[in-house]
This record gives C-alpha cells, structure tokens and sequence, in this order.
C-alpha cells in the first residue's frame, strides 16, 4: 500500500468510525487481494471486471474512468470490459474512454441478445464520432471493427480461466445478462468448467448495483428492465460466491452537478465525460451510484458500512428481498451521512480532474 492510499484510507476510516459508532464493518473476504507479476514488481491488487450498460448514464463514465486511474497507480488490474448493452455503438463508446486514459488494449465484449431496447437516459452514443473544429475526430479508438468483438460471455470465460483461483471481482453496473450467459455456457475450448463452476471457482466477489433496502417493495430499475434474466442470475449465482449490493439509496447521495463537471475539467475540452456533458443533456437527475461499486472494488471496505450477512431474493415486480443469515453470501452498502457524501463525491472529483501525461 503506498502512502497516499494508507492516508487516503486512514482519513476515512477514522471519519467513517466516528459517524457510524459501533456499526460493524465487515469484509468480503479474507484474501480480497491476490499478488500477480506484471514483469516489473510484484503488485498486491485486485483484477477486475467492469461489466456496464455505458452510453445511457454517466456514472458509467466515471467508473471506468477511475478504473483506469487506479491502475495508473497500480492500484488493480482492470482484466476487460463487458458491455451489457446491445449494440456497437456502446462498445465504442467504452474503446473512447479505454483509449484516451491509455488502456486502449483492455478487451472489451458486448452482450448477444440481452435486454432488448432498454431505456436511454442520456443518449451519448454519438461520442465517438465527435469532430473538433477542423472536422477531425476527436477521440481515437484502438478497435477496427467492433462487429468482431467477443460476446460478452466469451470474454468472461477467457478472462476468468486465466486468473488464479477466488481472485477476480467483477463490478457489474447494468444488466445482468451477459453473467447469465456466462452462469448458463457449457465447457468449451476455453475451460472444462461450466460457467457455474468457472465463477465458483474464479471469482472472489461480485459488487453489484441493484436495489433499494430501504424499501422493500420497490423493484430494481435495471431487474425490472430485463426480468428474465434478473430470476436467472438469482437461480443460477452460486450461492457460495459474495455478493455486495451498492443500493440505489446510497449513490443517491452522492450528486456531481454538471456545472462542477465541466468546471473541473477546466484544461481542456478534447475529454470524453466533459464532451459528453457539454452536448447532451444532463441535468436528469444523475447521481453517482455506479462508482460506489469501483470504490468498494478497489479501496477496500473500510470506505464503507455493510449489512450483516444474509440472502437475497427476487420478488414477483423486482424488488430484493434480504433475509439475515450467518452463512448467507449477500450484503449491502449502508448509506452514509452527510460528511461521507461529501467525502465520496471529493474522491470522485480527484480522479476526474487528474490530466493525462502531455496535457
């Protein structure tokens, strides 16, 4: 751990200590780190998986943005990206920001008959083919022909076979279609393990924004979306493999107004999230729920108060609801105060107002 994250880390955890008194922070297991060998040091970080319904929200944008960010500092290894959104605009959307942050190599797969036509919020889809004044593209991309792409279930077997055991996290900020997928794939040419057993034994924990606690009857907004693969996940998600929940309620609280966005990146206009919040419309209420999950990923638990442990069910409109259990594999975020709020948002602008290298 280097300085500035043990400060980083310090600093919240005493503030959070204070705040929530007694309350039990829990962590999503023992061996949340794994030790990899880039070919230079010897890292303790996370891997990754960033599975996103990007080009609707913007939230989307800054976690893969910090993703990037904190693999700058050596902080995780993000493994690929998954896009859970039909269609090759939205992967191209990702091949923008993968590239401008420097990770233009980071695979990207795109979901095969999943959520068909979902909502749009705000609708940046066009990004790539933003032109500066002379009429040249803004933004490069590291990808051809995105009509060439894995399936997002492919890309996850790959990407799981070749990690060691009870070592990724996946971060999904979407739909839960192309982890059905996966859950549902046979053995292949990939690996002899049904995707079952492939997430059993791969992955260490999944962080996953759905829900509302809070209210027990009010259904997920993305579960609702694409219901049958929401009973799917649930049916099929081993039931030894973690879960934790970032709520609704929870980034809720956590507002970057637009005017703050644009302002912060003040350097430049050639950035994709500030391009997209200079030609779309985003004053509709956007809130920073998607981030909560990266932070949780990468930081650690001490940023955070979670449920005691138990299981989680899917009601007959979406709503989720926990029942408390000793062995259960499910928790949630708690929201936190008024001071932690303002505290995430000031992490989030951190990262959003580093340049990169030359500008």
């Amino acid at each position: 751990m280097n300085s500035h994250h043990r400060r980083i880390t310090q600093w919240l955890l005493a503030t959070l200590l204070v705040l929530c008194g007694t309350m039990s922070l829990t962590s999503c297991s023992d061996d949340d780190i794994v030790v990899i060998d880039d070919g230079q040091d010897q890292q303790d970080v996370p891997l990754i998986i960033f599975d996103t319904d990007i080009g609707s929200s913007t939230d989307d944008l800054f976690s893969l943005e910090m993703l990037h960010r904190y693999q700058d500092e050596g902080r995780c290894k993000l493994l690929g990206v998954i896009v859970n959104r039909e269609g090759e605009d939205y992967a191209a959307c990702a091949d923008v920001v993968n590239t401008y942050f420097g990770h233009g190599d980071v695979p990207i797969g795109l979901v095969e008959d999943g959520v068909p036509n979902p909502h749009i919020f705000i609708d940046y889809r066009q990004l790539p083919q933003y032109k500066t004044k002379d009429g040249k593209l803004m933004f490069d991309t590291s990808i051809d022909d995105y009509s060439v792409l894995p399936k997002g279930w492919k890309l996850y077997r790959r990407l799981l076979a070749a990690q060691p055991d009870h070592s990724v996290s996946i971060c999904s900020v979407g739909f839960v279609a192309c982890l059905v997928h996966l859950l549902e794939s046979e053995p292949d040419e990939i690996s002899p393990l049904s995707g079952i057993e492939l997430v059993r034994r791969k992955v260490k924990c999944l962080y996953l924004q759905a829900g509302c606690f809070s209210h027990s009857d009010e259904p997920d907004y993305n579960f609702l979306q694409g219901s049958v693969f929401a009973y799917d996940f649930f049916d099929l998600w081993p039931k030894d493999v973690d879960i934790i929940f970032s709520p609704m309620e929870v980034g809720l609280t956590v507002d970057y107004a637009p005017q703050q966005v644009i302002s912060d990146i003040d350097w430049t206009d050639r950035h994709p999230i500030k391009q997209v919040y200079m030609n779309c419309n985003c004053y509709t209420g956007q809130k920073m729920w998607d981030p909560m999950t990266v932070i949780q990923a990468v930081e650690g638990n001490d940023f955070f108060a979670l449920s005691m442990r138990g299981t989680v069910e899917l009601s007959q409109n979406c709503a989720m609801l926990f029942t408390p259990s000793a062995t259960g594999n499910c928790r949630y975020q708690i929201p936190g105060s008024q001071t932690w709020r303002s505290q995430m948002l000031e992490h989030i602008r951190k990262y959003n107002k580093i340049r990169n290298a030359g500008e």
